[in-house]
């Protein structure tokens, strides 16, 4: 991947952020195993992937927090700069963007850029259930984009995903208000659109034309969608989510329970259902999210420290 000058001198290797940009246009679809911690993290970036993410879900649960809670901003961060320095391009997923004002999720976007990512997922979900208002999120990323020009922003929306995991106020999950926010935040600068939890083909394959030239991001489930057919569709980027550190909680837990336990469950194999439902033993996103309940009164104490800090809004 680099420029070639046309003028007889060597071509100049694209830096981290154009070449991350390029990865999203390449003749494959960029597949982002997404990591919880630095071991995960190191790992798959020794296994050669040239990109990885993070997932909010695996950060949150490992620490005993709850997910797009805004409650693990310094976790997020401090990982961020650990990763960064990998011989792989890092996306953080920093949820909502722990805030609700653009302009201090502006600053926490320079913040991570200046640790050496190059990319970043904000999403639309909010705790309660709820879409964040269509004006609100299309400021945050143009305030993102106008701080940090250079920085990848996938623009998340959670219209299908917030009913697939029984959002509190979730709606149905719509074709017609994913495709108007996908649009929007187009406008707003966005660098790629996230749909998690959208499964059918037919949706896919025409939101992918309806952005045109902008690249689509899928969450892979598996048993319903495959690499291949993904490419097939024009989906320029596929997300693993919590999928990975599922799978290990689960093999890890299946592993110490059949050395104790040798006449119990030894199929360890793949995920056959969707990334939020259960499958071959894999824990559900909810089921992975319950985890932080057993550590209730340390993150009623942390969220509380976060707000009287100043550090929530």
């Amino acid at each position: 991947m680099s420029d070639d000058t046309g003028d007889g001198t060597p071509p100049t290797p694209p830096d981290r952020h154009t070449a991350f940009h390029r990865l999203h246009h390449g003749e494959r679809p960029l597949l982002l195993p997404n990591a919880w911690d630095h071991a995960s993290a190191a790992a798959l970036a020794r296994r050669g992937f040239p990109a990885i993410g993070t997932t909010s879900l695996g950060v949150a649960a490992a620490a005993g927090l709850p997910d797009a809670t805004g409650a693990t901003r310094d976790r997020t961060l401090a990982l961020a700069r650990g990763i960064a320095r990998l011989p792989a391009l890092v996306s953080v997923d920093i949820e909502g963007g722990f805030s609700d004002r653009p302009e201090e999720v502006a600053a926490l976007a320079a913040e991570l850029d200046q640790a050496g990512v190059v990319g970043v997922n904000i999403e639309d979900g909010r705790p309660d259930g709820t879409l964040a208002p269509l004006a609100r999120q299309c400021a945050v990323i143009a305030a993102v984009k106008e701080r940090v020009p250079r920085l990848f922003v996938n623009a998340r929306t959670d219209t299908h995903w917030l009913a697939a995991i029984g959002g509190a106020g979730a709606v149905p999950p719509s074709r017609t208000a994913a495709f108007e926010r996908a649009e929007a935040y187009v406008r707003a600068g966005a660098d790629g659109v996230f749909v998690p939890a959208l499964t059918d083909e037919r949706d896919i394959g025409a939101l992918v034309r309806d952005l045109g030239g902008t690249p689509l991001n899928i969450l892979f489930a598996p048993g319903r969608h495959t690499y291949e057919r993904l490419a097939e569709l024009g989906v320029r980027r596929i997300s693993c989510g919590s999928l990975l550190f599922r799978a290990a909680l689960d093999r890890a837990v299946e592993l110490a329970w059949t050395i104790a336990h040798p006449t119990g469950r030894t199929d360890l194999g793949t995920d056959p259902g969707t990334d939020l439902g259960r499958a071959a033993g894999l824990p559900t996103y909810a089921e992975a999210q319950s985890l932080a309940e057993d550590f209730a009164d340390d993150v009623t104490a942390h969220i509380t420290e976060d707000v009287t800090g100043g550090t929530r809004t």
